[in-house]
């Protein structure tokens, strides 16, 4: 594959532009015979072996990724939007090639699977891979999502009871139950969903006649959102991350 053609799947813009940026000497690529010492390239047209390069634009090192899988530290005051209405958008906080990577389609980049409120802080997954979209948005999948809730009254058994025989919300006569539902402690309770309603977890908590004060997403499926990425950095979710999301 053509050096300005892996540049160009990898979001780093048109071909034209990914050849210039190889011409100009702003292109070093690591040799599988000298992993740790990239190499300058200013041919466009050099061929190489796509899966599993490494290669450095401008000094930022990249590795090829066929589909791009993310997870994001979301923080406060920001919203999952592409069209932001009021606070700035996620996609601000990810590096322009993996918002620009080509697409069939109108939309370009890797989107959010699924949302999380302005408000809500948390593990955000993002990818290029449509399928993949849409097998973890299915709600057949029940993939499990973990959040921490700061909640405004005192808990009670009462409430941790309800939530997880299930409540009515407003809009649905079917009701509504927590997978699993913990009081860690007077304010903070640990909510397991396995289904996504808008503004779900707010939603419940008012029928049991409390209030959500704080709200983090802490875990999807198997994936904890690691403690050394703070909020509104992300990183490549590896295969075993992968695997972790649906084997919990």
């Amino acid at each position: 594959m053509q050096l300005q053609d892996i540049l160009y799947s990898q979001g780093f813009g048109t071909r034209r532009v990914c050849a210039g940026l190889i011409q100009q000497g702003f292109v070093q690529v690591y040799e599988q015979n000298n992993p740790l010492m990239p190499v300058k390239c200013t041919q466009a047209a050099a061929e190489f072996v796509a899966e599993g390069l490494r290669f450095q634009v401008q000094g930022v090192d990249w590795p090829y990724a066929d589909k791009a899988y993310l997870m994001l530290h979301k923080p406060t005051g920001t919203e999952c939007s592409q069209k932001p209405s009021t606070y700035p958008s996620i996609y601000t906080l990810l590096p322009a090639p993996l918002r620009q990577r080509p697409q069939k389609g109108a939309v370009q980049g890797v989107q959010a699977i699924g949302r999380l409120d302005q408000d809500t802080t948390g593990l955000l997954l993002l990818t290029d891979d449509g399928k993949y979209i849409h097998r973890m948005s299915s709600p057949r999948h029940h993939v499990p999502k973990v959040y921490e809730v700061t909640v405004k009254h005192p808990l009670t058994d009462k409430q941790v009871s309800q939530l997880l025989s299930g409540v009515v919300l407003d809009d649905d006569p079917k009701p509504v139950r927590a997978a699993a539902c913990e009081a860690v402690s007077e304010f903070h309770l640990r909510l397991t969903l396995t289904e996504g309603k808008y503004h779900q977890v707010k939603r419940m908590l008012a029928a049991v006649s409390n209030r959500v004060e704080g709200l983090h997403r802490s875990q999807i499926g198997g994936l904890r959102l690691p403690d050394d990425l703070a909020p509104g950095q992300w990183r490549w979710l590896t295969a075993q991350d992968l695997l972790s999301i649906q084997g919990a």
